[in-house]
């Protein structure tokens, strides 16, 4: 079971799955569904629209060069089947998954640090104006002017009460 690649998104292709293209010259095109094949029909650029790898691996937003990309590469050389051989690159196959998917998930913390520090910035400037709003007690106690003057209301319902319970 192989495989393929979608020539304009470079997505997996099932097999029984997708379209295939062969032009005059003999050369294959496979599709994975019909979206990139009508694309492809109305010569649009694979690095120019924003939903696919190549325009993703052009600015930056996925990963393009590391060592894990080398077991992906498609080899056409027929080899020797050999039992330890077989068990040793299925064990190799899942630490190379690993090693793919933290290198992936630094990638990204790489690429989102600085809208972090964006957004950090624009949260102390937004504090650091509104802070005459919230002062600390202490500020109000030594500063007259931020407090309200104490009235003292005169309650005379409460004598009045106690006379009446005496009675």
């Amino acid at each position: 079971m192989r495989i393929e690649t979608c020539w304009f998104c470079s997505s997996k292709i099932y097999p029984g799955h997708g379209i295939q293209f062969v032009r005059n010259d003999a050369k294959i095109f496979r599709f994975c569904r019909s979206k990139c094949h009508k694309n492809f029909k109305m010569k649009r650029n694979p690095r120019k629209v924003k939903w696919t790898k190549a325009y993703r691996r052009l600015h930056g937003k996925d990963m393009t060069q590391d060592s894990t990309f080398e077991f992906e590469r498609k080899r056409n050389r027929p080899e020797r089947y050999d039992r330890t051989l077989a068990e040793n690159t299925l064990k190799a196959i899942k630490i190379i998954d690993k090693v793919k998917n933290t290198r992936e998930k630094r990638h990204i913390e790489k690429r989102l640090k600085p809208d972090r520090r964006r957004e950090n910035l624009k949260a102390r400037k937004e504090l650091n104006m509104s802070i005459d709003m919230i002062k600390a007690p202490s500020v109000q106690i030594q500063e007259p002017s931020l407090t309200l003057p104490k009235i003292k209301v005169k309650t005379s319902e409460p004598q009045e009460e106690n006379r009446a319970m005496e009675e």
